[in-house]
């Protein structure tokens, strides 16, 4: 008895989520009238669904684009997606162009719905949907993406990269990722709202690790819970940030001169009615911010440091190009305009990027049953635009896994590069993101030479990419005739 019962037990728990959201859709009609069907794939096991499967191969194998490719192998291209079951929902894989176009162009059928609202804040521009949504960005993007804002954050970064990079050579062996993400907050402390290191800015960083911990963690407002811990740590980065604001609303910081920080500029942007962004959403667009371009900006530049070590041929040409630069100045610091206009270097930094894969993945969640091709994505579904497989996919790059800057000098396929998204929710930061990491890029390639401590250190992809060894390198100052 018992051989025919285990496998069949088996056989229902293993395809038990296909025939359970099998039934739910059977009901369907498409706007033609016929029957609809699920995209290919597998939904896996009850409650599980393929998270085991996904943690496999991004874990284990330490092969995340194996995952895509199983699938391809098992079910065929056919439209570009798939359907599952992770992180407790229902899903679609998106991982071709044409549907990551086709997702990434409806914002009303695909919205996004950011993990825990509550902790980035219902006002931030992560938050809001629709006309809200505008207006936020509008006032944002002003702020932080526009040619004088950048001018001005390009001259408040350099003289905490130019100390930090003397430091590090001084001491002679650093950890990259660690001594990047002290750098990078600094920086963030004084960009954001003119916070000089101290007790503020120390409380802030303590605070932010809290807050991101929580950030896609099980929503539990229970003491001794992640969740519950990080919007403990919201608040006390909002009360460190509301009293400056306040200072400011009062006039009582000592000077009527501007701040010229992110702070400053919300305070001061008007839309054309002459309106004016409330306090809690200065704050928490602050916040939300703060939470998407920290650990992004410093995983970013610790892999430059990594590929450039790799790869001495592009350092070369880095250097060349910023040495010239460098040479044709009176004054150490560089300019937002001149950056930009480094040929090679905004190469280097877009493949970083693109190689880099700090976000992998990008949820969206339908609002309504939305046909593609013949397929049904149901109301309610997450929907996974899987960006890492666009940027390793030979299909769309030659040789993917190389650290090639000169492959931008061709023209790219439409649709295949998307490390910022796309559409109206594509990251507003994107000329801010790609500056830095340029600035950063000429101060230490003039300066300096490096070299890894472990060459083959393992990767670990979740939650984002990164080294184990978190890039441990040996530095020196570099001495340059002329």
């Amino acid at each position: 008895m018992w051989l025919v019962v285990v496998p069949v037990v088996g056989w229902l728990l293993w395809w038990w989520n296909d025939i359970w959201y099998g039934l739910l859709t059977a009901t369907l009609r498409s706007p033609e009238g016929g029957a609809t069907k699920l995209p290919p794939g597998h939904m896996g096991l009850p409650i599980i669904g393929e998270m085991f499967t996904f943690l496999w191969y991004f874990k284990f194998l330490r092969r995340p684009d194996d995952y895509i490719n199983s699938k391809r192998q098992r079910h065929g291209d056919g439209i570009g997606m798939y359907k599952t079951h992770l992180f407790g929902k229902p899903s679609i894989i998106v991982y071709s162009p044409a549907a990551n176009k086709f997702v990434f162009r409806d914002d009303e059928s695909f919205i996004l719905e950011w993990p825990n609202a509550e902790i980035v804040g219902k006002a931030s521009l992560s938050a809001l949907q629709g006309k809200a949504h505008v207006r936020v960005r509008s006032f944002v993007s002003r702020s932080i993406n526009q040619p004088d804002a950048l001018r001005r954050i390009a001259m408040v970064v350099q003289p905490r990269i130019i100390s930090a990079l003397r430091s590090w050579a001084d001491r002679g062996r650093i950890t990259s990722y660690n001594e990047i993400r002290k750098v990078t907050f600094e920086n963030i402390g004084m960009y954001f709202a003119s916070f000089k290191p101290g007790p503020d800015l120390n409380a802030l960083d303590e605070y932010f690790t809290g807050l991101v911990s929580g950030v896609r963690s099980y929503p539990l407002n229970i003491p001794g819970f992640a969740y519950h811990h990080a919007l403990q740590c919201r608040k006390k980065i909002v009360a460190i940030f509301k009293e400056e604001l306040d200072k400011r609303n009062n006039n009582n910081n000592g000077s009527s001169q501007p701040m010229n920080d992110l702070m400053d500029g919300l305070m001061k942007l008007e839309d054309e009615e002459g309106s004016h962004l409330r306090d809690n959403e200065v704050l928490e667009n602050i916040v939300g911010i703060l939470v998407a371009g920290y650990e992004s900006t410093t995983l970013a530049a610790t892999w430059a440091v990594y590929y450039l070590a790799k790869y001495p041929k592009v350092l070369k040409k880095l250097r060349d190009e910023n040495v010239f630069l460098r040479k044709s100045k009176n004054e150490e610091l560089v300019t937002s305009d001149e950056m930009l206009k480094m040929k090679y270097t905004m190469k280097v930094v877009d493949e970083t990027i693109r190689l880099a894969n700090i976000s992998a993945i990008v949820f969206r969640t339908t609002t309504k049953d939305v046909q593609y091709k013949g397929y049904t994505i149901p109301k309610g579904w997450n929907v996974m635009l899987w960006i890492r497989y666009l940027h390793t996919d030979p299909e769309n790059f030659n040789d993917p896994l190389s650290f090639n800057p000169d492959r931008w000098d061709a023209s790219i396929t439409s649709g295949t590069y998307q490390v910022f998204g796309s559409g109206s929710r594509s990251c507003i930061g994107n000329m801010l993101a790609r500056l830095q990491l340029a600035i950063f890029l000429h101060h230490l390639s003039t300066g300096y030479k490096w070299e890894l401590m472990n060459p083959d250190a393992k990767i670990k992809y979740l939650s984002h990419p990164k080294l184990e060894d978190g890039v441990e390198i040996t530095i020196e100052e570099l001495y340059m005739n002329g």
